[in-house]
């Protein structure tokens, strides 16, 4: 979209997410939102580029140590690959401190990666010189789950763009805890001792 509403974040993210910053699109092509619930994240010092949005994120428990998030969609075509590797250099010399990188980068640098045996080897190298360069390291999942446990990732549906937002909540609603409720006639049914044996 070349350019987002308010409206448009609150149909597809909800009320909650009251601010946002967006790279728009050229034609159908690139553009990035993100969004976020300003009593719980201040987002500011937005940095463009052709293919990234940056921004510093601070949370309660970050107040003291803001980090840099970039978002990226990567294009298509190997020449302008080559120019989108360069502006992820850029950006990095431009974000001190903690950073994290994500997005679609339209790269791969492992061959597992790709579906198909079309691998171009080349541009392959040259994202891993970038990662390798620029100390990048990948958060999988595990690690994700045994800090951050009480996290969830959920996928909402897009009427928008044929890209499913994601949102991460970190603050989810307490777990319920259902009471557990024993019926004296369970006592009567028929294999109930055999059950409380076995347990």
């Amino acid at each position: 979209m070349e350019f987002i509403h308010m409206s448009t974040v609150l149909e597809t993210l909800g009320s909650d997410f009251d601010d946002y910053v967006y790279l728009p699109a050229i034609g159908t092509r690139g553009g990035i939102l993100l969004a976020w619930k300003s009593r719980m994240v201040t987002a500011d010092n937005h940095m463009f580029s052709p293919n990234t949005l940056t921004t510093q994120v601070s949370t309660p428990s970050s107040a003291d140590a803001p980090w840099w998030l970039t978002i990226v969609y990567g294009p298509q075509q190997d020449h302008e690959k080559i120019a989108f590797l360069q502006e992820i250099r850029d950006v990095r010399a431009n974000c001190a401190g903690p950073w994290m990188l994500c997005g679609d980068f339209n790269l791969i640098y492992r061959d597992e990666d790709k579906n198909n045996g079309n691998i171009n080897r080349r541009m392959m190298g040259r994202f891993r010189r970038v990662i390798n360069d620029l100390a990048l390291k990948e958060v999988y999942l595990n690690d994700w789950e045994e800090r951050h446990g009480e996290c969830h990732l959920r996928c909402l549906a897009s009427v928008v763009s044929d890209h499913s937002p994601l949102i991460l909540d970190c603050s989810p609603l307490p777990p319920v805890h259902r009471r557990f409720h024993f019926e004296e006639y369970w006592t009567r049914i028929a294999g109930y001792q055999d059950v409380v044996a076995a347990a």
